[in-house]
């Protein structure tokens, strides 16, 4: 391999400065230049001017990719997944079963309650109508993200499931890819990736529909763009930051330096822009971690992208394994791994991370695949105040609320002094006007005087 390996040097925590430690848990790409919202918001304006033009002009340019139309008929994904490997196959079909069990478990359940004696509040949830499915692509396929983003949407039936994906050099999808959508239900397929792909399912173009809400991770053009559509007006929403991939180890003398080097790698590898950290009061094992990475390293076939990657990640020695959850809580990751003999105490003190891995025996690659967990995480340190990605996010909530002649009797005095105190006239009279009307006296068999 002719790649010059260069991994991080351990770093004391103890020694290091408080400016310096910012600097350490800072991401990659956090800061977004004015560059890329610029380049991010000309890519928005030009599809919604020349719809699918703009798309396919775009697809040329940055996938390499020409293209007489977006639409990858339905038909020719059946065709292109049954050219998937039964292995393939198979293993898709293991990862779909356990991902629709924990999704399945996950299903709302509507609310009926009498507050107060003729006073009925309901809430109800509604699948989102129509959704759109990014599925990053580039270096590597990813029929996963497909059954992550597809499972939850296929369970709430959601009617329409648009999924939208970079081509391959043939101008196609890859046969996993195709039979993950095939398996999941999916509605309609296209083919595009990056901010272009975003703006098209927020706005739609004479091929693609534009879509109540859009899903799925990607780079930092994706993540930008999917913030910027969601604040237009009558914008999609979107379903949260997932930006760039995070993985953060916390372990002791108990951890196998291979197994955590392997975890570190496997996240290490998804881009040049992702990150990886390593947590550990013992400095032995950092030592024995970091001659383990250079060892893997050595064989990836993705070598070159994940030594990029741990150009900004980290080996850090702690005072002890309290001081590395409370770094954790701090930095918030997006995958967070717990290789020590006794988790119990310390999970019960982490909550700030997308998705947790605990034991020696829990790979982070089993929550991307195959586990049944969702593998669209929040990045960049949103695990502070986003969670991640489940069921319920592919429903509106909304709430009824019925309220009996007797009930307003009971409650209204209640409305009117709290619109009284607001000064909300308007809103006190909507409630003085039915407690004084005839129809209300003869409903509730009473008159003024009563």
């Amino acid at each position: 391999m002719s790649t010059n390996i260069q991994l991080p040097a351990p770093i004391n925590w103890q020694e290091t400065s408080a400016e310096a430690r910012e600097q350490i848990l800072s991401r990659p790409v956090q800061a977004v230049s004015a560059s890329l919202r610029e380049q991010v918001a000309t890519i928005i304006s030009n599809v919604a001017e020349q719809g699918d033009a703009a798309l396919l002009a775009l697809t040329e340019r940055f996938d390499g990719v020409s293209l007489p139309s977006p639409e990858l008929s339905m038909d020719k994904v059946a065709k292109i997944a049954e050219q998937a490997p039964a292995k393939v196959k198979a293993a898709i079909d293991q990862a779909y079963t356990n991902i629709r069990a924990f999704h399945l478990a996950q299903k709302p359940n509507d609310v009926a309650l009498e507050t107060m004696p003729g006073v009925y509040c309901e809430q109800k949830f509604a699948a989102l109508a129509r959704v759109g499915l990014y599925i990053p692509g580039g270096s590597a396929s990813l029929p996963s993200t497909v059954l992550m983003l597809g499972v939850p949407a296929q369970i709430a039936n959601c009617s329409e499931r648009v999924l939208i994906s970079p081509p391959n050099a043939q101008g196609e999808l890859t046969p996993a890819i195709c039979y993950a959508a095939m398996k999941c239900g999916v509605t309609g397929v296209y083919l595009g990736g990056g901010a272009q792909a975003i703006a098209a399912l927020a706005l739609g173009t004479e091929s693609i529909p534009s879509v109540d809400k859009i899903f799925g991770p990607g780079n930092s053009y994706v993540t930008e763009a999917k913030q910027q559509v969601s604040q237009r007006a009558g914008g999609p929403a979107i379903d949260l930051p997932a930006g760039p991939s995070e993985l953060l180890v916390i372990a002791d003398d108990s951890a196998e330096p291979a197994f955590v080097a392997a975890d570190l790698l496997s996240q290490a590898e998804h881009g040049p822009d992702s990150q990886v950290l390593l947590l550990s009061p013992s400095s032995a094992l950092i030592a024995a971690v970091r001659e383990a990475l250079a060892e893997q390293l050595a064989t990836l076939p993705r070598a070159e992208i994940t030594n990029q990657a741990l150009a900004s990640s980290a080996l850090i020695l702690t005072r002890d394994l309290a001081e590395a959850v409370a770094i954790s809580e701090t930095y918030a990751p997006e995958h967070l791994s717990l290789q020590l003999d006794d988790c119990a105490p310390w999970l019960a003190k982490l909550t700030r991370a997308g998705s947790i891995f605990v034991g020696h025996y829990t790979p982070e690659s089993g929550g991307d695949y195959a586990t049944g967990t969702n593998h669209v995480l929040p990045t960049y340190g949103f695990a502070r105040n986003y969670s991640s990605l489940g069921l319920l996010d592919f429903y509106r909530r909304y709430t009824v609320q019925t309220v009996s002649p007797q009930g307003l009797a009971d409650l209204g005095n209640t409305i009117i002094d709290l619109a009284e105190e607001e000064a909300l006239d308007a809103h006190l009279r909507a409630v003085s006007l039915r407690l004084e009307s005839s129809r209300f006296q003869r409903d509730t068999g009473k008159t003024n005087n009563e």
